[in-house]
């Protein structure tokens, strides 16, 4: 019963970690910095990748 309660608890941070992300990658000033340097913020992707993470060790917890 724990693990569900993780689990949930990790979906839900996982999903906020991937939209946090996804809004960084698009925000005007990454925008700006893709243009001139042709890369995405590190943190962007780190976020999202995370996030990722997270929803999948939670829906594997909920299972």
């Amino acid at each position: 019963m724990k693990n569900k309660y993780i689990g949930v608890v990790l979906i839900i941070a996982g999903a906020l970690l991937m939209y946090w992300g996804y809004d960084v990658f698009n925000s005007a000033g990454s925008k700006i910095s893709r243009a001139f340097n042709s890369g995405a913020p590190v943190e962007a992707w780190a976020a999202m990748i995370g996030g990722a993470i997270c929803v999948l060790l939670g829906i594997l917890k909920v299972k």
